[in-house]
């Protein structure tokens, strides 16, 4: 990454590690001594398969879990829109969940219903404001998660395999949506697997492996080597260029 670009996130030989007496070792490594930086604005993608330590590199990242060792730097705390995003919805409506959030932010009661509609509104739920949202479509919920981290004035969010359980009209939508945070300046992360469907949209790419980092630049530059050898299907198999990926 550009040295001379604002950094939102930065980790500097973050390790974490777990007893784990099962494998005959005092210990293993989801995060093996990891360093990168990830740019205000950006939309970093970071792909690999299942077991890579995505998920534990999130939870560092967003402050739920302390490193063994290493630094990590955030610019702002980041909103995280989990894989099951219905688990942290706390309102039986769109309306009444943002509000948990506006109020937690201490906004004054008096604007309260304004900056939860304007939340609403801004991921395209205002019309469902009052709907039950266990009914909900799957984007929707991802949606909705979203209205209350924007309601919390969060610059950083971080989607945890926002593909899961999602039809092709689902991944669109969330897709749509992640590319109108990222125009907005808003820096994004996007932990997947699934990295056909978002790697266009992402202008910077990391790759994990058990635990460690074996990738960092931009997608056109890993489209270069042989993905196959940190256990990620090239994307370019079955379509003729990046261009071709866009599932908007």
């Amino acid at each position: 990454m550009d040295e001379k670009k604002e950094k939102a996130i930065s980790l500097e030989n973050v390790t974490k590690r777990f007893r784990s007496e099962l494998q005959g070792t005092d210990y293993f490594y989801a995060a093996d001594n990891i360093s990168f930086s990830i740019e205000k604005g950006s939309l970093t993608l970071i792909g690999g398969a299942n077991g890579s330590g995505k998920s534990v590199l999130m939870n560092i990242i967003s402050g739920l879990m302390k490193p063994s060792s290493g630094k990590v730097s955030v610019t702002s705390k980041p909103g995280l829109v989990f894989q099951d995003a219905a688990t942290q919805i706390l309102g039986e409506t769109p309306r009444e969940d943002v509000t948990v959030s506006v109020r937690n932010c201490k906004v004054p009661q008096k604007k309260q219903a304004a900056a939860v509609e304007q939340a609403l509104q801004s991921v395209s739920l205002l019309e469902k404001a009052d709907y039950p949202a266990e009914f909900l479509s799957g984007g929707e919920k991802r949606r909705l998660a979203v209205a209350a981290i924007l309601a919390m004035k969060r610059d950083i969010i971080i989607f945890d395999e926002p593909y899961a359980n999602l039809d092709y009209p689902g991944v669109k939508d969330v897709n749509s949506l992640i590319s109108g945070l990222h125009a907005q300046g808003k820096c994004i992360l996007l932990l997947t697997h699934e990295i056909e469907k978002c790697l266009a949209l992402a202008d910077h790419f990391i790759i994990l492996q058990k635990g460690k980092l074996v990738f960092d630049g931009t997608p056109a530059e890993a489209l270069t080597h042989d993905l196959s050898q940190w256990s990620i299907r090239n994307p370019l198999s079955a379509y003729n260029s990046l261009s071709d990926l866009v599932w908007l």
